[in-house]
């Protein structure tokens, strides 16, 4: 070899070091994110198994669920890390994953992940159209919390109620209606094209349960007092009914009806009067006021541009204030010294997911029609809301004061004691032998070691206000992981990846 050629093969070498260097310290790989964070859905899987299960450690459970109803009820996901199956977390957590792939379905399908993102869908679909039962009754829970908080058990192992609760016209629950129909909704134009007739069944029945909800009118935890402890009502049902609309709209192919409904009830559910800095599975309202922002350019006449526009005000309150971008201190979103957005201290990353969901999304709508988002305090241009929602995610990946990945599974360190019964207690498939209500307290809660099955994807509670984390199992504010905590990241971990692929481009042209 000449001396030409190896100095040109140095030069190739120090590239490449340079790439991997500057890759492995400054960027984050995102693809194994989206991997896991979708991985984390089946854990959280109740019902029959498919034979393409990938959480090995997992077994049926469930399998009797609405038997004494006389209804089928089995399968749906889990919440978080008990065994009641509740409606409006799990209604969330599907229009959340769906609205993932409506936006950003190339890059998911890119990282060859899209077929396991549509079977998460699914799972959650295939139950909703189960509870479903009849068009003006759904299935709400299954199980009750106070009695399943009194047991440590696997799911396959469940000796807890499984008693199940509805709605109906006698017993209204207008909220969770409304998020499940949007769920459906959502789920409808996830399927329309690889799915037609799945598309059109969801479809129909998230125009039921629209109906159902708009009818009879009241909120779910008044007809159904056991959640009120778990998963109260506390922004009411009309922000549901809003957002249910809006996704109708859009799975329909714009239907003028819902967009009036939305136009027209602006006013008196709140639409435009709230301006709100959370987004969750109760508060929908920041959610409905950026989706209506984004159909602002297409209005038909004065009147719905301007309610559009009022919606749009609203919108730009909530994302200026988690970009601490409006003038008063009280209307930004408080930040932990580490930079992490905090809302409350029990379970804060679901607002951190949400959070980010939205900047990411609507800074690409700004992008795509060359706007930019207008705070108090200035202008801020689509490339600065995306890379502060990046920074959010980053944050959660492990660029945090405890160098601690809050997106369990990912990374060198992770919390390994989460608090959830499966992943605590030896796998079922390893261990047949039952253990009882007490025993899993008795034997594995108050265990010290790390759990035996690492619940992969899981986004855990995460830090207090001062970026300090205890992974304890018992710190359950901390440390126990919601479906509604992951599902938001999916879209915005896949809107991340070419980021990562362009900065390792731009390395080796800058050599």
């Amino acid at each position: 070899m000449d001396e030409q050629s190896k100095l040109s093969l140095h030069h190739c070498c120090l590239i490449l070091f340079s790439v991997l260097t500057i890759s492995s310290t400054t960027a984050f790989d995102y693809g194994d994110a989206l991997m896991k964070s979708l991985l984390y859905f089946e854990s959280q899987r109740s019902g029959r198994l498919p034979y393409n299960q990938r959480v090995t450690w997992r077994d049926h459970s469930g399998l009797t669920d609405g038997l004494e109803q006389g209804v089928d009820l089995v399968g749906g996901y889990y919440d978080a890390g008990d065994h009641v199956k509740f409606g409006l977390p799990m209604a969330f957590t599907v229009t959340m994953l769906s609205w993932s792939v409506i936006e950003y379905r190339d890059q998911i399908g890119d990282a060859g992940e899209l077929e396991h993102a549509l079977e998460a869908i699914k799972w959650g679909t295939d139950y909703f159209i189960k509870a479903h039962a009849s068009p003006n009754v759904l299935w709400a829970e299954v199980g009750d919390g106070d009695t399943d908080h009194y047991c440590w058990q696997r799911p396959e192992d469940m000796t807890t109620s499984r008693q199940a609760y509805k709605i109906d016209e006698k017993n209204p629950g207008s909220d969770l209606a409304g998020e499940t129909a949007a769920a459906m909704a959502a789920a409808s134009i996830v399927f329309k094209k690889t799915n037609p007739h799945y598309s059109h069944l969801l479809l129909h029945h998230a125009q039921e349960l629209f109906e159902f909800g708009d009818k009879y009118r009241g909120k779910y935890d008044g007809s159904i007092g056991v959640v009120k402890s778990y998963y109260a009502s506390v922004s009411g049902f009309m922000d549901e009914l809003l957002w249910a609309a809006l996704w109708l709209y859009e799975a329909t192919d714009k239907e003028d009806y819902y967009l009036k409904y939305v136009i027209n009830k602006a006013h008196c559910f709140g639409g435009i009067g709230w301006a709100i800095s959370e987004f969750s599975w109760d508060v929908k309202y920041a959610g409905v006021q950026v989706l209506a922002s984004m159909l602002l350019e297409k209005a038909k006449h004065g009147h719905e541009g301007h309610v559009l526009k009022q919606y749009r005000s609203k919108a730009e309150y909530y994302l200026c204030s988690c970009l601490n971008k409006n003038n008063a201190t009280g209307d930004n979103v408080e930040r932990t010294p580490g930079g992490l957005l905090y809302i409350r201290q029990w379970n804060n990353m679901q607002y951190v997911s949400t959070a980010t969901f939205l900047l990411t999304v609507y800074s690409d709508f700004l992008r795509n029609s060359s706007q930019h988002l207008r705070c108090p305090t200035g202008t801020i241009d689509p490339e600065e809301i995306l890379s502060f929602a990046k920074s959010q995610v980053d944050y959660i990946l492990g660029s945090n004061p405890m160098n601690m990945s809050y997106l369990v599974g990912y990374g060198s360190k992770y919390p390994i004691r989460v608090h959830h019964r499966g992943a605590s207690i030896v796998s079922y498939r390893e261990k047949k032998g039952f253990i009882g209500c007490t025993q899993g307290y008795d034997n594995w809660y108050s265990r010290v070691e790390p759990n035996p099955n690492v619940l992969v994807g899981a986004l855990v509670g995460g830090p207090d206000c001062r970026d300090n984390f205890m992974d304890q199992r018992d710190n359950y504010m901390q440390t126990e992981a919601c479906t509604y905590n992951t599902a938001p990241l999916v879209g915005v971990f896949a809107r991340l990846l070419p980021l990562e692929e362009n900065l390792e481009v731009e390395l080796v042209a800058s050599y």
